[in-house]
Parts: C-alpha cells; sequence; structure tokens
C-alpha cells in the first residue's frame, strides 16, 4: 500500500466524499464499545436486534460477520457476503475510501460517523453513517475492524428536497411569505423584496397589515378566520403598498401553516404582481366601453347604465329620460372641411353637451355623430324640457376650429320611463323613431314619443299569428351563408339564415319579421326549427361528401329554458352521424346579459353535448368583461355596422381593433360579418382577424347550391 495514499484521497475527493462532522442527533449513535463482562450470547442478541448494519472484516477487506441489520440495509444475506471484500458494496468512484480506512485502522485509529454512498443489492445507492473500529486480540494486535452503518437515505433526501426547496423559495418570481398566527412575517424571499421593495431584514417580525391600504385593512380578518378554520384562500385579487408608498395589484394564494400536531400555526402566501395586466385589461375595458374619439360611454357602458337606472326607478318610483341626439348639418360640414375637422367638432360639441348635463346623467356617442343621454330624476315636463333646452342651445351655438365658424343644431326624440314601459333597447328605438319626428318637423328642437298612441298602432299578433302559418304552410325555409379562413381560403362553414317565402310579398329577409314577434313564444318555436332544419342539410350535405359546420341563431329566451339542453340532445340523437361539434349556437350578447347566471347554466349544459357557442354581433350589446369570461363561447362576431364602415370611419376601425383585442385576450376567435370587398378582408387580416363572412365572399344560398358553390370557391380564392 503506498504511504501517500490518504493525501491522494484527501486531495482528489475529500476522503473519497466522506464527510468528517459532528453527527445530527438523529444519526447513527457513537458506538459503544462491548465491555469484556458482556457475555458472548448478550453480545449476540445485540448484534441481531440492532437495525444497524453490524459487520466485521479482516484487515484485507474480507467480510466475516454480517448481522440481519446488514442484510435489511444492503440486501445481500450473511452467506452471500462471508469471505466477499467489502468493496462489492462499494461504488467505483468511492473505492478508495476502503484503503483509507483501512490504513486508519492498521494506525489503530477509528473512523467514526462520516456519511457515505453504498451499493444495494439491487444496484440502487444507499446513503449510510458509517463508525469503524479496529478489532484486536488477547494481545492487543490489531486484526480487522468493525463497523456500524445506519441507512440515512431517506434523511438525506428529505435535505436535499429541503434544500430544491429552499432554492425554489430563493429564486421564484412570485413573493413566498410566511406569518404566524398573529399575522407577522416570519419568512420573506428574493421575490418579495423585489415586488414590495422591502429588505429581509426590514420585514421579519413585522405585521403584514403594513402593506395592507387602510381601506384593505378588514381583507386581513377575513383571510385570517379562513386560515383558523383551516382553509385555503385562492388566487385572491387584491391591493397592496410597495415602500415607496405606491399602489400595486396582487394575485395572492394563502394556505395554513399546521404542527405536527395538525393545529394551524402560521400561513404561507405566495403573491404574484399582476399590475401590468391589470393595467392591461383596464386599458381593454377603456376601449370596450368609450368612444375612441370623445372618450364618452359607447353603446355597451350606455345600456349598462340605462339598465341600473331602469332598476334604480322601480326600486324609488322616479322617473328617467332617454334622449336620441342627430346632429343637423354635420354630413356637409365633414364633406366641406374634412374628416379631422369634423372630429374637432364632435369633440368640442360633446364637451359642451356633457357640460349641459347633471353629475347623474350619462352621455354616450353611439356612432357618427348621433348622441344618446340618460337623464335621472326627472320629475316633472318642466325640468325635462329645461335640460333639452340646454343641450340644444349647446349644439347650436358656433364652434371655432382652425379659425372656420363652424355651425351646427340638433334634432332630439325623447322617451321617458316607466311612462314608457320597455326594455333598454326598445326605449332607444323609441327615442330614434322620435329624433325622426323632430327632424321631419323642422330639426333643432325636440319631439317625445308617445307610448300609448305607438302601441295602439301595433298590430303584432296579426303578424304572430301569420307566422304561426307559415310555419304550418311550410313557407319558410333556410339559405347559408358562407364563412371563410381570409389566410388559407378555407371554408370553415355557414350560417344559417331563416328566410319567409311570402305568397304575396316574395322572399322576405328576417329583419322584415323577426322584429314583430321579439319577446313572443314563436320566437322559441322558430328557433327549434331552425336548429331542426339546419341538421337535416348537414345530414344531407354529408351525404354528398360535405362536412360543413353550420351556425344557427338563437331566440333571447331559449338561453334561459331549462329545458333547451334536453330538447337539443334529443334533435341531435336523430343525427348520429353528425357531430355536435360543427354546430354552433349565436347568442345576441344583449340577449346572455338579462340573467347571467341562467344563461351561463344553460350554456354549459349545451356545451356538455358537444355544440359550440358564438357571441353574434358583438360590439352592439352590453357585456362587461366579467360576464364575457364566464360565457363559454368560443367565437366572437365583429358586427357588420363597424366592419362595413371601418374603411372610411376611424371610430368604427378602432372598435374592430378593440373587439380582435378583445377576443385575443380572452382566447377566443374571432369573425367578422359584413365583409364586402377584398380591401375590407386585407385589412382584417393585417389587424389579426382571419376569419369572414360578407357578400364579398359570398351571399346566402339555398342548401342545394352549396356544392356548385364550393368547387367555385375552391378553383377562384378572392385573397391569398
Amino acid at each position: 500500500m503506498k504511504t501517500n495514499l490518504c493525501e491522494r484521497v484527501s486531495a482528489a475527493r475529500s476522503f473519497g466524499g466522506m464527510q468528517h462532522r459532528r453527527p445530527p442527533k438523529q444519526r447513527v449513535a457513537p458506538l459503544q464499545l462491548v465491555t469484556a463482562t458482556v457475555s458472548d450470547d448478550r453480545f449476540e442478541a445485540i448484534v441481531k436486534s440492532s437495525d444497524d448494519a453490524i459487520i466485521s472484516k479482516t484487515l484485507t477487506g474480507i467480510i466475516t460477520s454480517w448481522n440481519p441489520g446488514a442484510e435489511a440495509i444492503f440486501g445481500y444475506t450473511e452467506r452471500e457476503m462471508i469471505g466477499q471484500p467489502m468493496l462489492r458494496l462499494f461504488p467505483i468512484e468511492r473505492q478508495d475510501e476502503e484503503y483509507y480506512i483501512l490504513e486508519k485502522i492498521l494506525a489503530g485509529e477509528p473512523v467514526s460517523h462520516f456519511e457515505t454512498v453504498r451499493i444495494h443489492k439491487s444496484g440502487k445507492p444507499v446513503h449510510v453513517s458509517v463508525s469503524i473500529s479496529p478489532l484486536r486480540d488477547s494481545e492487543g494486535n490489531i486484526v480487522g475492524a468493525s463497523k456500524i452503518a445506519r441507512d440515512i437515505t431517506k434523511q438525506v433526501e428529505l435535505e436535499s428536497a429541503a434544500e430544491q426547496f429552499r432554492a425554489l423559495v430563493s429564486s421564484s418570481d412570485d413573493a413566498i411569505i410566511t406569518k404566524d398566527i398573529n399575522g407577522n412575517i416570519c419568512s420573506w424571499n428574493n421575490a418579495a423584496q423585489t415586488i414590495f421593495g422591502y429588505t429581509e431584514e426590514e420585514m421579519i417580525g413585522e405585521p403584514t397589515l403594513r402593506l395592507f391600504p387602510e381601506d384593505r385593512i378588514e381583507e386581513e380578518t377575513f383571510i385570517l378566520g379562513k386560515i383558523l378554520a383551516g382553509e385555503k384562500v385562492d388566487h385572491f385579487e387584491t391591493v397592496r403598498i410597495r415602500k415607496d408608498g405606491k399602489q400595486i395589484h396582487v394575485s395572492v394564494t394563502i394556505s395554513p401553516i399546521r404542527d405536527r400536531h395538525g393545529n394551524v400555526v402560521g400561513a404561507s402566501k405566495i403573491a404574484r404582481d399582476i399590475t401590468p395586466l391589470r393595467r392591461h385589461q383596464e386599458k381593454l375595458e377603456h376601449i370596450a366601453h368609450y368612444d375612441g374619439l370623445t372618450d364618452l360611454p359607447n353603446r355597451l357602458l350606455l345600456t349598462d347604465r340605462l339598465r341600473q337606472a331602469m332598476a334604480l326607478c322601480k326600486r324609488g318610483s322616479q322617473q328617467l329620460a332617454v334622449l336620441y341626439l342627430d346632429l343637423d348639418g354635420f354630413k356637409q360640414i365633414n364633406d366641406t372641411h374634412g374628416h379631422d375637422v369634423g372630429d374637432a367638432l364632435l369633440v368640442a360639441l360633446s364637451r359642451r353637451m356633457a357640460g349641459s348635463l347633471r353629475e347623474a346623467d350619462t352621455l354616450a356617442r353611439i356612432g357618427g355623430d348621433e348622441f344618446v343621454a340618460v337623464l335621472m330624476d326627472i320629475n316633472s315636463a318642466e325640468k325635462l324640457k329645461r335640460i333639452v333646452g340646454r343641450i340644444l342651445c349647446a349644439c347650436a351655438e358656433p364652434v371655432m376650429i382652425d379659425g372656420k365658424r363652424l355651425e351646427v343644431t340638433a334634432s332630439i326624440g325623447v322617451t321617458t320611463y316607466p311612462h314608457d314601459d320597455a326594455d333598454e333597447d326598445q326605449l332607444m328605438r323609441h327615442a330614434d323613431l322620435a329624433m325622426y319626428e323632430a327632424k321631419q318637423a323642422g330639426k333643432n328642437r325636440f319631439h317625445i314619443f308617445d307610448a300609448f298612441r305607438e302601441a295602439e298602432g301595433k298590430s303584432r299578433h296579426v303578424y304572430v299569428r301569420r307566422l304561426g302559418e307559415a310555419l304550418e304552410r311550410n313557407e319558410l325555409l333556410l339559405h347559408y351563408q358562407p364563412k371563410i379562413n381570409m389566410k388559407t381560403n378555407e371554408v370553415v362553414g355557414v350560417e344559417a339564415l331563416i328566410r319567409w317565402q311570402h305568397p304575396d310579398r316574395g322572399l322576405l329577409s328576417p329583419s322584415a319579421f323577426l322584429p314583430l314577434i321579439d319577446g313572443h313564444s314563436i320566437n322559441e318555436e322558430l328557433g327549434i326549427w331552425v336548429i331542426g332544419r339546419a341538421l337535416a342539410q348537414m345530414e344531407l350535405w354529408r351525404g354528398q361528401g360535405i362536412c360543413m359546420p353550420v351556425s344557427v341563431n338563437l331566440a333571447p329566451n331559449q338561453l334561459q329554458d331549462e329545458l333547451f339542453p334536453t330538447i337539443l340532445a334529443n334533435m341531435l340523437a336523430r343525427y348520429p352521424d353528425i357531430d355536435p361539434a360543427d354546430l354552433e349556437l349565436e347568442i345576441l350578447e344583449t340577449s346572455a346579459m338579462h340573467d347571467i347566471d341562467a344563461v351561463s347554466h344553460v350554456m354549459q349544459a349545451c356545451r356538455q353535448l358537444g355544440v359550440q357557442f358564438s357571441i353574434d354581433d358583438f360590439g352592439t350589446g352590453y357585456s362587461s368583461l366579467t360576464y364575457l369570461k364566464r360565457l363559454p363561447a368560443k367565437t366572437l362576431k365583429i358586427d357588420q355596422s363597424f366592419v362595413r364602415d371601418m374603411l372610411s370611419d376611424h371610430e368604427d376601425l378602432a372598435i374592430v381593433c378593440g373587439v380582435i383585442g378583445l377576443a385575443t385576450a380572452f382566447q377566443r376567435k374571432v369573425i367578422a360579418e359584413g365583409v364586402e370587398s377584398e380591401a375590407h378582408g386585407k385589412k382584417l387580416m393585417e389587424l389579426g382577424c382571419e376569419l369572414a363572412q360578407g357578400y364579398g365572399i359570398s351571399r346566402p344560398m339555398p342548401g342545394p347550391k352549396m356544392r356548385q358553390w364550393l368547387s367555385a370557391w375552391n378553383a377562384n380564392p378572392a385573397w391569398s
């Protein structure tokens, strides 16, 4: 044996990877020397009953004894190991340890409590804590060595896991904080310092309330109650205060910490800074709810506020007024002086009109030179006339823009609620009708809608009865308008559109008869008929080798009918070869908001059948981002009124951009209606919208013509 072996082993691997240190209390206890007074039988009993491996070997490293503890730890039986070299248990990279150990034994020195690795019979490594002592004969000569080894694999793995956890906490981008049951901070990682600005030294022992704004302090009581009950607070979005005093938005998950007896002794908190995401969301919400030019509320926000105002009126027996305003002479100014001057005029007039209203009132721009105002607490006709008069004066006063004196007036239609007992959409339609009366009467004036006279003039029941007869006589039919992916020129589906082949008036579009039955039960009957006819057409196409997804429009009340999913399931069962995912149900965003819980429940039940949903005419009605998140619709359809004019009207273009942005943010598909030209398609593709339908692609057609159209379309794509 070479005399410099110890130095070589030490320099190369610090004694072959052995870690000489004082053993932790839970590991191998010091080997107790067996005195000469202990009988051989008693000694043998101790060795056999020990959970530790107790092994003896010769000075050449040959094993001479092997107890049951050794068999349990290393897997070899006594018969397999007696007479075998100890090196059989050593990994190749650790074999120098044996030479070092034998050197120490020959020198009469013990090797106490070092941790190393040995090989189990199965080939798996075993972490052990080892103590080795020389064995002497009766004359004191060293004749071998005794070894006690304890399996510490689990402890090593736990230490490794703990070290990895500490590294994970230290490197995490999320703030990971622990606190005691009194709310005092016990640990504070690097990300917590980055997010909140305080160092670990500044925060250990401090109350977590130090991070709370005054208006959020009650949250700590709520959180503490949950933790004491052993409950987790998952993904809780709130506001906290940085060291520099700035408020940040955070998403927090808080879990109870328990001791070994299961008692809650504190809490761990993981906090993520979502301030950039929240600001982006607020920006999207502003785009979705405010006019890009005047920064007035748009139709979405107007509908929301009108609905809330109507609810207040019901509770407080108050009255409100809806004003529909159109500028007289604005088109001429726009055409003469250009859009920039026209835009500047709209901005100036919107500020004047808003200034003439009260704080509780709402003024919204709904497109072009059209505005709608909601006036609260209108308790007399005189009060209404005074406010409307102020608006007329604000519009009629000249405006100086770039040295030009510009003059317009306004025509205003007015209706009052609950005198006009209609929903929010109908109220605006009635005010719009009254506005046209004001224009016809000479402009620069207002006209009040007469709800009772309007009701008397309606003959809705006649249309309902006649449409019921049309169903029985098979006068109704479906046309189909293709939808394409403009990037790939792939036909991705068709929309089923109802038509009435009237015996006297010819082929009628939906706008000629559906508004007349709005809210009537026959609307739902028509909806079921459309779905059934569409499924039958899909089956016919399938027989012709055409697998074509079809979307159909749902009646608003069907979304709140708990029986509708069952009806739909029965209809789908009649066509087992049709994939339910090829059927898409289109819903108006306004109809989905009347009872969001009921609508969401019905939609989820339909989604379980496999059918898809899209939100139609998006941007013309009302939907908050919160509601949009709750509706299981995979597609948003941009209303054609915005798409048609987006090439010339930058407000409509801004709305289109906003809807596409919303669809991207909420991971929805987006399709544009009203694509009338190749220029529309190219612009939409630039904005990130690839799906489209409209007259620029194809007009609606009867089902039998679809096969011929598909052949022609594939041969001559409009976009590449």
